[in-house]
């Protein structure tokens, strides 16, 4: 039992949650992790004066997070029979995942890149991406658009279908609530390096198995023994030098799954920030957007698969 769940409960569930994500896409307005957000922004402008704290952030960490989890439990374990139970195990799964939003954002993009028409192209990306895409290349809205397809992945589907394996909806539910605050406090900056510390730490702690079992998924994935091997080596020799030890193995592995430089020069914050390569190969060019959410797409019907399978042995064992 895993999350309160058994085996065959879990694959169904997740088999359930996913295509629920592709067929409805995300909620168009009342998202709760829209909600989330706002709840966020506002704990973060009331503990966040000045430079902030390491123990305001972890305060604000606390009150962010507690809510919308215990809000799951309830919802899961109150419920007044399995049918409502699964009902809202499933529920909650599809609005934790991301797959169609990484779909829905990245592919117009590499659409505007084929016809050259850039001012879309930049500002498309500009809404996925925190760096600054006002004079970027064709090649670097490429390269932001598939790391960010390649790092979301573990994220908004890979992270949280295994959280939702440890610890059903709620599990999910945490790690999505967690994640989230990394992605608005997680900065190195002066408002956000103290207060941000406790967010980025514990979406570390969170991410360290799921990443993993992402990058070794990207090179399953990959198409043909040549480009699985280029992906474990870009793994194993190019993610330790990436500051997020999370990311760099993910992207580090699609990069070498998609025979595809990854990395180098980006803009933030008016700076220029020199990043370390990814992968191998080629300059990322817009058809990569989409051999990376083809990636991406796979591995998810990878994880649904061995999810099944587990299920039918599970069955088989106990007839």
């Amino acid at each position: 039992m895993l999350g309160g769940l058994d085996l065959p409960a879990i694959a169904a569930l997740m088999l359930t949650g996913v295509l629920l994500d592709v067929l409805l896409g995300e909620a168009r307005r009342w998202h709760p992790l829209v909600g989330f957000g706002h709840w966020a922004r506002w704990l973060e402008r009331q503990l966040n004066r000045g430079a902030g704290t390491r123990a305001s952030g972890a305060l604000a960490w606390l009150l962010a997070v507690a809510p919308p989890t215990v809000l799951a439990t309830l919802l899961v374990h109150c419920a007044p029979a399995l049918w409502c139970n699964w009902l809202a195990q499933a529920a909650l799964l599809y609005l934790c995942l991301g797959l169609r939003s990484l779909r829905d954002h990245n592919l117009p993009i590499a659409a505007a890149l084929a016809r050259g028409d850039m001012p879309e192209a930049r500002r498309l990306t500009a809404r996925i991406v925190s760096r600054d895409t006002r004079s970027a290349s064709d090649t670097a809205l490429a390269r932001a658009s598939t790391e960010s397809l390649l790092e979301n992945g573990n994220d908004a589907v890979f992270a949280t279908l295994f959280w939702f394996i440890v610890a059903g909806a709620p599990g999910a539910v945490l790690f999505r609530a967690a994640n989230t605050l990394d992605a608005m406090w997680g900065y190195r900056s002066a408002r956000y390096l103290r207060f941000g510390f406790t967010a980025a730490r514990l979406d570390d702690a969170f991410n360290l198995l799921p990443a993993r079992l992402t990058a070794c998924s990207y090179v399953l994935m990959a198409r043909g023994m040549p480009a699985r091997q280029h992906a474990w080596r870009c793994w194993r020799l190019q993610a330790p030098l990436w500051d997020s030890p999370n990311a760099g193995p993910v992207m580090a592995s699609g990069a070498g799954a998609l025979g595809i430089v990854l990395g180098g020069a980006a803009i933030y914050d008016g700076a220029i920030e020199h990043r370390p390569q990814l992968g191998y190969g080629v300059p990322a060019s817009g058809a990569d957007i989409t051999r990376a959410w083809q990636l991406v797409a796979r591995t998810t019907v990878l994880w649904l698969l061995v999810a099944l399978t587990a299920s039918a042995l599970a069955q088989c064992c106990h007839a």
